[in-house]
Order: structure tokens, then sequence, then C-alpha cells
């Protein structure tokens, strides 16, 4: 055997098996081993050296080859040679060559064996990190079960499977307190290559969230006839979701809230208790958002397409619902719907017409 025998024959054999299960090229992998050879030559044995390292997998062979300028005068041994010196190997030489001289040390096969190693592992990893990070940059804006892993400076990780979400402060609900061993459903937000291997971040507060779970639980969605147009949510308190039939005989609406309203508490469960007002979509602004200001009564709906702005009218004893707690319910129709709304109640627009009625007898 060589000088630069490799103890595990049967290690470099096996490239051909791994570069195939993993992926891996087998000329990048013998590459990359050469550059760690080199690598470890100078750590060992002199870090000037100008070297190249060469490999042969079938036989389990290192050989290491310094390259030396000729020149009139040697300097550092380690990089130059006399012309007498090269001449020596080949008569051809002359000044300003490079010459190449096989310096495998005696016992550098315990050193290329344990190098090729490191580096293999090193390709492994890396190759898992990308086969990891293919896999799931492909459920972006899909739904995952996730397991509460640990709790750090308020972020949360969670298990995914192969791999670790982080759940940010700002992607958690301020009404939810999660404990490690918690299984939870996250929307994945975004995947990203990171040095230790993919960043997966997920949200608990998207609205694809509500998206994802109605799809779980309603087969029509899947289908495509009930489709869900818009979704409007403040996370941990209200949802309000668009839907709409492309069959006439099949209710939107009932569809998602289920039998007993199973399909709709299977949602809320999942969302801690969060209310969710279900409403049927329109391509009529006026009733699209008249039906956006569920679950209060609305008398009628005035819009300006130019302002894209309404003006509704609800009775008086509606108008607190209509409104909701901290202006919620309207804040959320205006964001499911698109439109600035106004609600006022029958008494206001009818004191707003009594006054306007009295200011124009006084002009008169």
């Amino acid at each position: 055997m060589a000088n630069g025998g490799i103890d595990s024959v049967e290690f470099f054999s096996s490239l051909d098996l791994v570069s195939k299960e993993r992926r891996i090229n087998k000329d990048v992998l013998c590459s990359a081993i050469e550059s760690a050879l080199i690598s470890a030559y100078k750590k060992n044995f002199g870090k000037n050296a100008n070297v190249r390292a060469t490999i042969d997998p079938s036989k389990g062979v290192v050989e290491i080859f310094s390259r030396k300028a000729v020149v009139e005068e040697v300097m550092d041994p380690q990089c130059e040679m006399t012309l007498a010196e090269a001449r020596a190997i080949r008569p051809q030489y002359e000044l300003g060559d490079l010459v190449e001289v096989e310096v495998t040390p005696k016992n550098f096969g315990r050193i290329a064996a344990q190098t090729a190693k490191q580096v293999v592992v090193q390709h492994l990893r890396e190759a898992e990190r990308g086969v990891i990070y293919d896999e799931y940059s492909q459920k972006e804006n899909e739904i995952l079960t996730a397991i509460v892993q640990r709790i750090e400076n308020k972020q949360v990780f969670v298990e995914l499977g192969r791999t670790e979400g982080v759940l940010e402060p700002a992607q958690q609900m301020p009404t939810e307190e999660l404990s490690v061993n918690d299984r939870i459903k996250v929307y994945v937000l975004e995947v990203s290559r990171m040095g230790r291997g993919p960043q997966i971040m997920v949200s608990r507060t998207h609205p694809g969230l509500v998206k994802r779970l109605f799809e779980l639980e309603v087969p029509e969605i899947v289908t495509g006839v009930v489709q869900i147009k818009s979704i409007a949510r403040e996370a941990g308190f209200r949802t309000k979701m668009a839907v709409i039939s492309t069959d006439p005989l099949i209710d939107a609406v009932g569809s998602c809230v289920g039998p007993r309203g199973m399909r709709v508490e299977n949602v809320v469960n999942e969302l801690k208790t969060e209310k969710i007002d279900i409403v049927k979509w329109s391509n009529d602004p006026a009733e699209y958002i008249a039906n956006a200001l569920n679950p209060a009564r609305v008398i009628s709906v005035f819009v300006s397409d130019t302002e894209k702005s309404a003006r509704v009218i609800v009775p008086d004893n509606q108008l607190s619902l209509a409104i909701g707690k901290e202006g919620q319910n309207a804040r959320l129709a205006a964001k499911l719907t698109g439109w600035k709304i106004d609600i006022k109640s029958q008494s206001q627009v009818e004191a707003d017409m009594q006054t306007a009625g009295d200011e124009e007898k006084t002009e008169e």
C-alpha cells in the first residue's frame, strides 16, 4: 500500500453508495475531500506549502504533490527549488517552471481517512438540509401540525416532523398561552436557507390559518363547490369569512357551519374560542356590506362607488351590535369587504334629516 494508503479502504469504496443514496455528486465530494486534505497537510506539515492532493477512491490511496517553482536562489524550500534540483528530476526543466514532487507523509493515511470522513459527514448534513429545505419550501402557505418544544425570550420553537419551526411573538395569538408539548396547527409563512439548516417561520395569527382549517373540515371547499372569497381576522378575538357557492343547491354558509355547527366548532376549538362569523359573499356591494355586518340587522345600505364608501342604517337597538366592542365588528366588516363603512342608527339619520330640513327653512 502507498504512503498515503487509507486504513479504511471500505470507506472510500462506499462513496459511490453514499453519493447515490443522498444525491451528492461524487466528483463534488471528491473535490471537497481533496481541498480538505490540502488544509490537513498544511496544518500538519507546512502551512506555506503549495500542494495538490489526489485521491483514488477505488484503491483508497491519497497522494500529496508539492508544487515548487524553479529559481536561481531558493528563499523558501517549501515552495522553491534550484534548477539543478529540478533537472535531476527531469532534464527539460527551465527557470520559472513549476515542478510537482510527491511528498505524501508516511503517516498521512490516518489523517486522510479522518479528514475524508469529516468532509463526507459535513456534506451529508448539507445534503440533508437541502432535502429538508426542498420539502418544507413546498409547504409555504400550508398548515402543519406542530408540537411546542421550548419557549425562549417569547419565541416559541415547535417540532414540525423532520425539522423545527419558529413562532415569533408577533405571530402568536394574544389570547393564547402555549406550553411545552402542546399540539397546535400552524401556518407556514416562510422557509429560508440558513447556515445551520432551513429556518421555517410559522404563524397562528395569519388569516390563511383559518382558510386552511376550513379546508380540512369542509369537503365542499376542497371540491370547489364552496369558495372562500375573503377573510378578515383579529387573531384570538374574531374572524369574518365571506363564502359563496357555485351550486345553487348548496348553501355555502351552511356547509361551513356544518351539521349542528360541528365544522365551525372544530375550527373554533383549534383557535381557542376565537369567534367566527361566516357570511355570504355577493357581487352587489350593498348586499355584501349588509351581510358582513352580521350578526347585526341592517335596514339599508347606500354606496358611493367613486369613494368606495358606504353609509349603513341600522335599527337603534342594533347600533352597538353593528359597531361591535371597541368597533371590532365594523372594522372587520370594512376589512372583509374593502369598503369604508359609516354606520348610523335610524333615529340618528332621522335627526340629521330633521336638522337639515330646519336649516333649509331658516335659509328660506
